[in-house]
């Protein structure tokens, strides 16, 4: 093989448990029914001219404050931001130091299609990956699209199992 002479051959078997639960949005508990709620508030504020797909984000901090976030496209591509990244920078900023508990994200189409819970991008589970190292506790989260169904997974590494992470750095 190119690029590999003198080098051996190894394989291993790398396992995650990654699971990601369903419920009916009337089965949750009242906290995370309004956090789903809340995420839907933040769509209004969405602005997705080009791609017709609105996405709300909604925080549950550890003091109880929920902080919103929605995606804001713009033409020259890639200088949006999604709102998943939007809602954790929004933290940050107001409530820096306060660890993230949960986060709820709820999608739709300005068309009104019907769309099953969509899972992050990269960028937005890399981001979220660091919030979780540095507060050193998971984040649930909660996706939700038009129907009633709601995906419950309880950290990032269920989406993104081998994140980049500052041991590339040493």
């Amino acid at each position: 093989m190119l690029g590999m002479e003198g080098n051996q051959e190894f394989s291993t078997n790398i396992q995650r448990n990654c699971v990601v639960r369903g419920h009916h949005f009337d089965a949750l508990d009242e906290r995370v029914r309004h956090l789903l709620l809340s995420a839907h508030k933040a769509l209004a504020t969405a602005y997705a001219p080009y791609s017709k797909f609105f996405v709300g984000a909604a925080l549950l901090l550890e003091n109880g404050k929920v902080i919103l976030g929605s995606n804001q496209e713009n033409a020259a591509y890639p200088s949006g931001l999604c709102a998943e990244r939007t809602a954790l920078f929004a933290a940050g900023v107001q409530e820096n130091g306060v660890s993230v508990l949960a986060m709820a994200i709820v999608v739709a189409r300005s068309d009104g299609a019907e769309l099953a819970p969509a899972f992050p991008c990269g960028s937005c589970l890399q981001v979220l990956m660091e919030v979780e190292r540095r507060q050193k506790t998971p984040v649930k989260v909660y996706l939700k699209g038009t129907g009633q169904q709601v995906y419950e997974a309880d950290g990032v590494s269920v989406f993104l199992p081998f994140g980049f992470d500052p041991s590339a750095f040493s």
